[in-house]
């Protein structure tokens, strides 16, 4: 993982909120919210929080003496992630998922959400998990299907790759979908100590307005940015465009029909 991957500043933050979050990100929140549905009290830490959005359908789902602790690696996301939502169970904090500042069995469940991928060592985050979760507490994540089970973003990677022959940005397939083998994800999780592992897949669809809003959002809201950047001063609208047209001669020019498929992890301490 270079350097870039979890680099998310600068103008990525509000891009990423406006046009991937209702995209990808808000169906599969709604999905792992439910699933915590049960709890009444208590608290949950969120890893990988990002501009908020998990943690807003958290506070929209559970009781307010349920105490969220929201946190992530990059404080330009938290601080967009706070100033769109201010609740007194909620507490935002910046914190490395792989080195946790918190006490052993400090929390009732531990979520994150197309988080895990950006770990450089997962095994690392996982323990971590393990240790702050309390006795039977459980441990719920989600990670991107293959991209080829996500025609939107497997669209654009591939539009992008086509614009740098010599030197394809490849940020789509090494990082946020490149994380799927569910033998793999079960195997590591079971490593770090958790014994019950299940994993389901789920499949969403979401609606664009046009091809141009996921192609702003994929282009320029990621850490592909970087890499488009990287190779290219001054051409990202120009790329962007080109994403646009490969999604419009895919889907037409009306909104666009977002297929996805994720995989939903649970494990219980």
């Amino acid at each position: 993982m270079s350097a870039t991957d979890a680099a998310f500043k600068g103008s990525i933050p509000t891009i990423y909120e406006q046009y991937l979050g209702p995209l990808l990100f808000q169906p599969f929140a709604r999905d792992l919210a439910g699933r915590l549905a049960d709890i009444t009290q208590g608290r949950i830490l969120e890893t990988a929080a990002g501009t908020g959005i998990v943690t807003r359908a958290l506070a929209k789902t559970l009781p307010p003496q349920v105490e969220i602790t929201a946190t992530d690696l990059n404080q330009a996301m938290l601080d967009l992630a706070q100033s769109r939502l201010q609740a007194p169970n909620v507490r935002w904090l910046q914190a490395d998922a792989q080195t946790l500042p918190f006490e052993d069995g400090s929390f009732d469940a531990v979520v994150c959400q197309f988080g895990v991928m950006f770990f450089p060592d997962k095994l690392a985050a996982y323990r971590e998990v393990l240790r702050v979760l309390k006795p039977a507490g459980r441990f719920l994540f989600n990670v991107w299907n293959s991209l080829d089970l996500n025609p939107v973003s497997r669209i654009v990677s591939e539009t992008v790759a086509k614009a740098f022959p010599d030197d394809p940005p490849r940020f789509f397939e090494r990082v946020p979908f490149g994380y799927f083998d569910p033998d793999r994800i079960r195997g590591e999780v079971q490593q770090a100590g958790f014994e019950n592992v299940e994993i389901d897949v789920v499949d969403k669809v979401s609606q664009a307005p046009s091809p141009r809003e996921p192609a702003i959002g994929l282009c320029q809201g990621t850490p592909l940015r970087s890499e488009i950047e990287a190779r290219a001063p001054g051409r990202l609208e120009d790329i962007t465009t080109k994403a646009t047209e490969a999604l419009v001669g895919h889907f037409g020019s009306s909104p666009v029909d977002n297929r996805m498929s994720a995989l939903v992890v649970k494990a219980w301490r």
